[in-house]
């Protein structure tokens, strides 16, 4: 196995003033920017974090997650933010235009940083998401009818953050060991195949984080609709979870089909798919950006 890359975290000042921690793996190649799933952290995305992984990686940690603050104003933590917040890594970073990378909520962010500013983006990868209407998207595999996904998906999540003063100082103490990890494997919500110290690293942000602002984040976020899908003329690429629970496999296929020649796959997995497939999904992230750089040659 590779030797792993040392992680660079560093502060950049958002458009509204609010400091976001930013990280880096300072690998060599083609840069991507990454906008990451809610809560979580770079080592949710272990084959980036090799020395041979081929690609630069930029991200940075969502608002009040990490060592990313809080905004002054609280409501200042959707998808609309995290564009200003992706902008600001890009900017720091001295980077024009490259290929930006979603998973999850990211999907959202990265597909309306697209529609936007569509010169700072020359590819899209999106896992496990849809860009736009997040919610509506959950509890596909449960067989929950389609009407109802929003609803439900919105009562737990406010349920959750109503319990979350109770929930927090519990959460927060939770060591996750292998025992945690082989149940979380196990649960649906996750499936086998994470190496399981990986799977431990990837989840403390989850558990750091207080579940009330965890929560209101995703009631926030999910306030984002569908992304007009019209003017994405850039290489795209979906890869969905066959089994995963919170972003329908079919939703991102019917996005694919609304994108001239995105390529769309399907792996067996489920909301993790990078976690649980590493080599796979970066293998598609790889051909993504080879496309993106074939798709900006000049002709001869």
């Amino acid at each position: 196995m590779a030797d792993e890359l040392a992680l660079r975290f560093y502060e950049v000042t958002s458009a509204d003033g609010t400091k976001i921690e930013a990280w880096t793996n300072d690998a060599d190649g083609p840069t991507v920017l990454l906008c990451n799933g809610l809560g979580t952290n770079p080592y949710a995305w272990p084959a980036l974090l090799r020395a041979d992984c081929g690609v630069r990686v930029l991200s940075w940690n969502h608002r009040g997650v990490g060592g990313s603050e809080r905004p002054e104003d609280v409501n200042r933590v959707g998808i609309e933010a995290f564009v200003d917040d992706a902008l600001a890594v890009l900017d720091d970073a001295g980077i024009e235009a490259c290929v930006v990378a979603g998973w999850s909520i990211g999907v959202n962010t990265a597909f309306e940083l697209a529609v936007r500013h569509p010169g700072r983006v020359t590819g899209l990868f999106a896992i496990a998401g849809v860009p736009g209407g997040t919610f509506a998207s959950m509890g596909a595999p449960l067989f929950i009818p389609r009407v109802a996904r929003r609803p439900v998906a919105r009562a737990v999540t406010r349920s959750l953050r109503t319990l979350g003063p109770v929930l927090s100082p519990i959460s927060t103490r939770l060591k996750v060991g292998p025992l945690a990890a082989y149940l979380l494997q196990h649960s649906g919500l996750m499936l086998p195949g994470a190496d399981p110290e990986v799977l431990r690293r990837a989840v403390r942000t989850y558990l750091d984080t207080p579940v009330e602002w965890g929560m209101h984040l995703a009631l926030v976020a999910d306030q984002h609709a569908r992304v007009s899908l019209r003017s994405i003329r850039v290489p795209t690429t979906f890869v969905a979870g066959k089994h995963d629970l919170l972003a329908s496999a079919h939703d991102m296929g019917t996005a694919a089909v609304r994108i001239p020649e995105a390529e769309y796959v399907v792996l067996s997995g489920s909301h993790f798919i990078q976690l649980e497939q590493p080599e796979a999904v970066h293998r598609h992230l790889l051909e993504l950006v080879d496309r993106a750089h074939q798709a900006r040659r000049p002709a001869s």
